[in-house]
């Protein structure tokens, strides 16, 4: 991926927030690189059958970009995080409307990447994590939130921390404990 200074893309978000259509235009050649890594990651999660290719799930998450364009974007990180919640919800979306079972049922198993195992042992679906992430925002927000960077994101701990505003150290902590949290409650599945 090219480098793009993060305050050139914060810049061109503050004037997108503030109605400059030019600013987007700008934005989306500079973005949409990464926004399809973040949808070649979920989609080599998915099934090979998967109907939703790369393309439409970036597509669909550009769609909703447009209707978020009253977002206050803080920075890149604070953007893709978004993105990263995008992408998370149409897949989950989707796969609720193919009468997924949250237990298992007909989905095809996610793996999670080997950098952010939760599990060696067992395969996950993408509608039971989104369960159990949900259940985790209940009582501990901030670690469900790191957990979707992480792993939805795909932004590293310092990005994580500059989102979430809060050290470096505070998302290896929280990182450690939701993975072992999640680990847990999955397994109760």
């Amino acid at each position: 991926m090219r480098s793009i200074p993060s305050a050139d893309v914060t810049r061109l978000l503050v004037s997108w927030r503030h109605g400059d259509d030019a600013a987007l235009e700008r934005l989306l050649p500079i973005v949409y690189e990464e926004l399809s890594r973040l949808a070649h990651c979920y989609m080599r999660r998915e099934s090979p059958a998967h109907i939703l290719q790369t393309t439409a799930l970036v597509n669909e998450a550009y769609l909703r970009l447009i209707d978020a364009s009253q977002q206050q974007w803080e920075n890149r990180a604070h953007f893709f995080g978004i993105c990263a919640r995008m992408m998370r919800q149409i897949l989950v979306d989707y796969a609720r409307s193919l009468h997924r079972l949250k237990r298992g049922g007909n989905a095809p198993p996610l793996s999670l990447d080997e950098a952010m195992v939760v599990t060696d042992e067992k395969d996950i679906d993408l509608v039971a994590l989104d369960d159990v992430l949900k259940a985790l925002s209940v009582v501990e927000p901030r670690k469900s939130r790191v957990v979707e960077l992480r792993f939805f994101g795909g932004l590293s701990v310092e990005e994580s921390a500059e989102v979430l505003k809060v050290s470096v150290e505070t998302v290896m902590r929280d990182w450690a404990w939701a993975k072992a949290w999640l680990y847990r409650e999955l397994a109760k599945r």
